[in-house]
């Protein structure tokens, strides 16, 4: 699992901490809107929508603030079709995790001839960290903020994680944190305050391993299919990414006996 699918995981699970961490207010009725938008599909990360005022909070977490279109470009094409899908006011935040001196990472407009569309950016290295370390689903991103003593800011990290009374939340909450303070720390440092025993025994940490035995699987799947029967399509592709270990573990067996790509499609359509 990424950290931007950490940051999505942390988005979707507290939306009303990152609401009252951006929008200074408490909202109670809030629904996660799908992140597909329509016309030639993309994806954005976090789509939270306020019902009590009909508005929309976009958030982009970003590691590297280089990406290709650039991101002024991508936040106004979702913008755009935020705007035309759902017709209602759109709040966008980027939230850069990673320092970096980049002058991109200060870019929040895009800007072309009679062209300009603005979008709030949050940078985690100059945040005070304080009021990240009032809501467990704002702990991880604490990890990024702003300090001059790493132990201590961990220290208080682990003493607000230990708080949590859920065994699964606590577990979950530390996977996110050890994580995310890989952008930044070392890892010996990190396991000198958290408790890694309940991050391994958290569902999302097993999540994450079953998501990294099946990405290898796959891997090994896409290899061994190029070289039995070519180069294969786009769209047969996506089909494999979305089998489960089991049935990845039987198309690596059963891939012997293909010679052709109407093979594979074959044994797609009987095991969808």
């Amino acid at each position: 699992m990424s950290f931007d699918n950490i940051c999505k995981y942390l988005a979707t699970e507290y939306p009303a901490a990152f609401v009252r961490w951006l929008l200074n207010y408490d909202a109670n009725d809030i629904q996660i809107l799908p992140t597909e938008l329509k016309l030639d599909p993309i994806r954005a990360d976090t789509l939270i929508l306020l019902q009590t005022n009909n508005q929309i909070l976009h958030l982009e977490f970003q590691t590297l603030p280089t990406s290709v279109p650039s991101l002024p470009l991508r936040m106004l094409d979702y913008w755009v079709r935020l705007h035309r899908q759902y017709d209602r006011p759109i709040e966008q935040v980027v939230i850069f995790l990673k320092q970096t001196n980049s002058p991109l990472a200060y870019v929040e407009q895009f800007s072309s001839a009679n062209t300009q569309h603005r979008y709030r950016v949050v940078r985690l290295w100059e945040l005070d960290p304080t009021p990240l370390l009032s809501n467990p689903g704002l702990l991880p991103f604490a990890v990024l903020a702003q300090t001059n003593s790493p132990s201590s800011l961990l220290q208080q990290i682990a003493e607000r994680v230990n708080r949590i009374e859920s065994v699964p939340i606590q577990g979950n909450i530390t996977t996110c944190i050890e994580l995310l303070a890989r952008l930044r720390f070392d890892q010996n440092l990190i396991h000198q305050f958290l408790r890694v025993n309940a991050m391994r025994e958290s569902p999302l940490y097993q999540e994450i391993i079953e998501e990294g035995l099946q990405q290898g699987e796959q891997r090994i799947v896409f290899r061994l299919l190029t070289r039995q029967i070519g180069e294969i399509p786009p769209e047969v592709r996506s089909q494999i990414q979305q089998l489960p270990i089991p049935q990845i573990e039987e198309l690596s067996e059963a891939l012997l006996d293909f010679s052709q790509l109407e093979d594979l499609s074959a044994w797609l359509r009987s095991h969808s």
